[in-house]
């Protein structure tokens, strides 16, 4: 049998969604996961205003790696779903790719909460960003197996290649870097997350002055 799921059996007489279908599930019980490490507190007096209110500031750390994460995992899906739509046909290795990039994207959660409990632990953000780090590499990883075996179906030149793998490794480059950030201030290591939007921009930018 052919390593090959050839087009006209998936991706053209198949709705793409399809392909996705597990990539959801995997989304949407992370969603239920976050959304259960921000649970509501419990309060011995539920009518006093000030112990909600300690309570929630408490919580105000598991509150933001909420909605880091929930960005962070919310971007990883749109460039997931973006890559699948890009495949003229799949073979075995970026099947093989696809559930070890699965297998990290379901494992967040516990980085997660351990960014949420330790959010100033300089140990609980780098491994952290670590995992974000081999997700955002094995990105680059299916996009380099399926240029390499013309599985695209609108393959890029070697300049535009060049530039995708560039910008693809921005994410891997900047959470590596907040690892050492991390042991001098958890926040900076957090600017340099939300730094790789900007950098992303400017690329596109000079990509488009470039023509590529």
């Amino acid at each position: 049998m052919s390593n090959f799921i050839k087009s006209n059996d998936s991706l053209n007489h198949r709705d793409p969604f399809d392909v996705l279908k597990p990539n959801l599930a995997v989304v949407a019980s992370l969603s239920v996961v976050l959304g259960l490490i921000a649970a509501v507190p419990a309060l011995s007096d539920a009518e006093s205003v000030r112990e909600l209110a300690d309570k929630l500031n408490e919580m105000s750390e598991q509150i933001v790696s909420f909605f880091i994460s929930f960005a962070v995992i919310g971007r990883y899906w749109l460039a997931h779903h973006t890559f699948i739509g890009s495949l003229a046909r799949m073979d075995t290795g970026v099947i093989l790719w696809n559930l070890v990039y699965l297998a990290i994207i379901a494992f967040m959660p516990f980085p997660t909460a351990l960014l949420g409990d330790y959010f100033y632990n300089p140990l609980a953000v780098s491994i952290y960003a670590v995992v974000i780090a081999v997700a955002s590499g094995l990105e680059v990883v299916m996009f380099q197996h399926a240029y390499k075996r013309d599985l695209l179906s609108q393959p890029p030149t070697r300049r535009a290649y060049r530039w995708d793998l560039l910008q693809s490794m921005a994410p891997v480059a900047f959470f590596l870097i907040s690892v050492p950030l991390a042991f001098w201030s958890s926040f900076a290591a957090v600017v340099a997350w939300w730094l790789i939007g900007p950098f992303e921009a400017l690329a596109d930018r000079r990509r488009r002055t470039l023509g590529v």
